[in-house]
């Protein structure tokens, strides 16, 4: 049976969709089998889709030095139902920071942090003016989750 892996990503812009894009497309890489990869707007995606994945990327902007409420308003929604059915859940973050990004990180990580999952990385905080690197930095990301999802790292 596949293992699922989940992308919650806010994306309000053309940049941030094409690093939500970037994720999806790292984590769908070839080269990695026995993963199946959903991503959802925050908007349309609740409880269920959070029990039965395997993992998580949660992709945000930081919106006034937090997390976008588009987030929020999905963990608002899953925190309770998922609370005690997804501890250890292995999640990583991306944060599309026009400042520095550590208001929203620590937000998310609050959150998570309640829900007990298991950050499988540092943030990766793509600061300042938007680079095409941070694409190519997403998509690694999407790479590594699914690579270690498929090899029972996670």
């Amino acid at each position: 049976m596949n293992k699922r892996l989940l992308i919650v990503a806010h994306a309000p812009s053309d940049n941030t969709r094409i690093l939500r894009d970037a994720v999806a497309r790292g984590a769908a890489h070839d080269d990695i089998d026995g993963v199946d990869v959903q991503v959802l707007s925050p908007f349309d995606a609740g409880p269920d889709d959070v029990r039965s994945a395997q993992a998580v990327i949660l992709g945000t902007t930081e919106n006034l030095g937090y997390m976008s409420g588009a987030l929020k308003d999905f963990f608002d929604r899953i925190y309770y139902p998922c609370l005690e059915h997804t501890q250890g859940l292995p999640y990583a973050l991306y944060i599309r920071a026009g400042h520095d990004g550590t208001g929203t990180r620590r937000a998310v990580e609050t959150i998570v942090t309640g829900l007990r999952w298991r950050a499988i990385q540092e943030p990766l905080i793509c600061r300042g003016d938007y680079r095409d690197e941070f694409a190519d930095q997403c998509a690694e990301l999407g790479t590594l989750m699914a690579a270690g999802l498929e090899a029972g790292i996670y």
